[in-house]
């Protein structure tokens, strides 16, 4: 994604080695920041750091809890993104090459980071941000060419800065 300039959320591009070089990778990414176990799921060995002074604190506990939950250790660092939206996209691209998008939907309504209800059109949305959010969730299957119906799914923050996070190859109908 960062290849076909499609916006990704900032942050240690891989495993964290030490608590130095997680300070220094949290000083360029800017405070807030997340540390997450990478091989965690729900929420465990995740930790939000608000400032440095509470960097080591959070690394220790984080990494205890990943080792204890996983039997793996690793981390990595995000930016934190504050009071996010999860905005998807679905998508479709044919064999020629050529991908569109059929708007948007707003899951931003979750209990245990599970969607409850999904909103179309959100009511969050500017035309603006629609306008370039659909615009990367298209450069996002023309870069992997594509081809069938999918779902580009983003995380907004507080100011409408958007970040890709995934995508699933598939319309996601889990909701009637």
């Amino acid at each position: 994604m960062i290849a076909a300039n499609v916006p990704v959320v900032p942050g240690s591009g891989g495993l964290l080695q030490d608590v130095p070089a997680g300070k220094k990778q949290a000083k360029e990414v800017g405070y807030p920041i997340i540390l997450k176990a990478t091989a965690g799921g729900g929420g465990k060995g995740m930790r939000i750091v608000w400032k440095e002074e509470d960097f080591e604190s959070a690394w220790n506990t984080a990494r205890m809890e990943a080792k204890a939950s996983f039997s793996n250790d690793g981390i990595y660092m995000e930016k934190y993104i504050e009071e996010p939206r999860h905005i998807e996209f679905q998508i479709v691209g044919d064999q020629y090459g050529k991908v569109v998008h059929l708007s948007e939907r707003d899951c931003s309504i979750q209990r245990r980071h599970q969607k409850l209800v999904e909103e179309c059109p959100s009511p969050f949305m500017t035309d603006e941000l629609r306008e370039k959010m659909g615009t990367a969730a298209v450069k996002a299957g023309e870069a992997i060419k594509y081809e069938g119906v999918g779902t580009v799914e983003f995380l907004v923050d507080k100011y409408r800065n958007f970040y890709f996070m995934e995508m699933n190859t598939r319309i996601q109908v889990e909701h009637p």
